[in-house]
């Protein structure tokens, strides 16, 4: 059995990556720093997703030893200028970390200020390491909207999906049915992801 620790307290993710890898293969257990109780602090301070991904999975790494899974995302809003880009601080606003409510409440009335309507796109960097090894991954999730309506239904950890409208099948991400939610992954190479993650583990396991 290969340990691997995944660089992240976000619940949702953990939930995603952990099901979707393990299933894959069942050879990989997916643990988290709650796992083994220990706690780390990692100063995210990279220019974009994939430095930040890195540096989360070499500070875990560093601190562990164990082979480590880094991810970071960063958010793109076609209507905004460059000085109000979330970027990589998709949740740090003001120098102040916000809870999933924050978020939610932040962007839906930043939403409301440029017409009710913003066009998003997320850019994703992913980094497995070991020691001074490292398999590196990047992948987009095409554009959708964000309405400054917002949905009452929560998704843990993802809340910004409450007031994300997938165009193809028009429904809050919050919405989406398992089904929908496949198809949507099949699309955004959400397979592709879980096989490089797994061919990353495995190479760097021998």
């Amino acid at each position: 059995m290969v340990e691997v620790l995944f660089a992240t307290t976000n619940p949702a993710k953990i939930q995603k990556y952990k099901d979707r890898l393990e299933s894959k293969n069942n050879n990989i257990k997916v643990l988290t720093l709650k796992d083994l109780s220990r706690t780390i602090d990692v100063d995210e301070n990279g220019k974009d997703c994939m430095e930040n991904a890195y540096i989360k999975a070499k500070a875990y790494n560093d601190f562990t030893g164990y082979i480590t899974i880094g991810m970071d995302n960063s958010l793109f809003i076609e209507e905004l200028p460059d000085e109000k880009q979330p970027g990589t601080h998709v949740r740090r606003v003001g120098g102040k970390t916000l809870t999933d409510d924050e978020m939610i409440e932040y962007y839906s009335n930043l939403t409301k200020e440029y017409g009710g309507r913003l066009t998003a796109k997320w850019v994703y960097g992913m980094v497995v390491i070991k020691g001074n090894e490292k398999e590196e991954y990047t992948w987009t999730k095409d554009h959708f909207y964000f309405v400054d309506k917002v949905n009452d239904l929560r998704n843990p950890g993802y809340p910004l999906d409450s007031m994300s409208i997938m165009p193809s099948v028009n429904k809050y991400f919050v919405e989406l049915t398992k089904e929908e939610k496949d198809s949507l992954n099949r699309n955004k190479n959400e397979e592709d992801v879980i096989e490089f993650l797994e061919k990353s583990i495995m190479k760097l396991t021998k």
